[in-house]
């Protein structure tokens, strides 16, 4: 009985994360619109960073981590948050929240064959049809959209970043799996948020010196609708679901918590046509559909 339970609070730590995920893409392209990319980063994992210290400096937590321990989690760190949300943050530069979260639906697909690869898992035929049925909906969105056959390379580009963003948190998912056996969420959390305000924070701070504009760096601060939103994406989409998905990964495989983030397509569709007036046309909802569909077909074992 205290298992089931224990796997009922994973659960529902997997689906929190999967909706706080879904609106962050369209919290994310208000930020880029206001604010460049790095800044808008630096901002976010600053303030994550600062938000979870808050309970270990006043003593409420304890973290126990020798350089040894923080060496091993670094590479985490370095997928996710620092490529992972690179990749996404630029992408959404030159996509809008509604495709970025048609493209996340893939995270499972990745998932799997990073876990077959790495962690020797096995796939079965059906499970290959599957994944082919996932690719073949951001296949149709693209071709319906015209991105496959515009001379352009905007849009291209950003569907780009945004896939490499996908593949940066699949094997964030797959190398976190052994990981949560060995520490707490709050320890892996709190390194994590560290390596990306470290790494965030730099290379911005870097851009402004070379171009002379380090003014700009605090300009957005003075911003409302850029706080509202910054805080969402540092306290809710960053902090709150690392937490989240490191609790769930030490109860669930690797697999299963990937299946969740196919929920977060759908809020950001919904996100993205309520709040942020993104047109919505039929074959975004059948290319995610048949993304959905493969996605849950390749996460069944039998």
């Amino acid at each position: 009985m205290k298992h089931l339970t224990v796997k009922t609070y994973a659960y529902g730590a997997a689906l929190l994360y999967a909706m706080i995920i879904g609106l962050s893409f369209m919290f994310a392209k208000m930020t880029v619109e206001i604010a460049h990319p790095l800044d808008v980063l630096a901002h976010r994992f600053t303030l994550s960073l600062i938000v979870v210290s808050i309970p270990i400096l006043l003593g409420l937590v304890k973290i126990r981590l020798s350089a040894r321990d923080i060496w091993r989690i670094l590479p985490l760190g370095l997928l996710s948050p620092v490529l992972f949300f690179a990749f996404q943050t630029f992408g959404l530069v030159t996509s809008n929240s509604s495709e970025a979260g048609i493209i996340q639906a893939l995270v499972p697909v990745f998932t799997l064959i990073l876990a077959s690869l790495f962690l020797k898992e096995r796939t079965t035929a059906a499970q290959k049809l599957f994944m082919l049925l996932s690719v073949s909906g951001v296949v149709f969105i693209f071709a319906m959209k015209g991105g496959l056959l515009s001379s352009s390379s905007v849009n291209i580009k950003g569907s780009l970043l945004l896939l490499l963003s996908v593949l940066s948190f699949a094997g964030y998912g797959v190398l976190a799996r052994p990981l949560t056996r060995k520490y707490k969420p709050l320890e892996l959390t709190w390194v994590t948020l560290m390596t990306g305000c470290i790494a965030f924070n730099a290379a911005a701070l870097i851009r402004h010196a070379y171009s002379g504009t380090l003014e700009a760096y605090v300009q957005p601060l003075g911003n409302g609708t850029y706080i509202l939103a910054l805080a969402y994406l540092a306290i809710a989409s960053t902090m709150l679901t690392t937490l989240l998905s490191s609790f769930a990964l030490t109860h669930l495989e690797a697999s299963q918590m990937s299946v969740f983030s196919n929920l977060s397509t759908l809020v950001s569709i919904a996100g993205g046509a309520w709040i942020l007036h993104e047109p919505v046309s039929g074959y975004h909802i059948i290319g995610a559909l048949l993304i959905i569909a493969g996605v849950l077909g390749t996460n069944i074992k039998k």
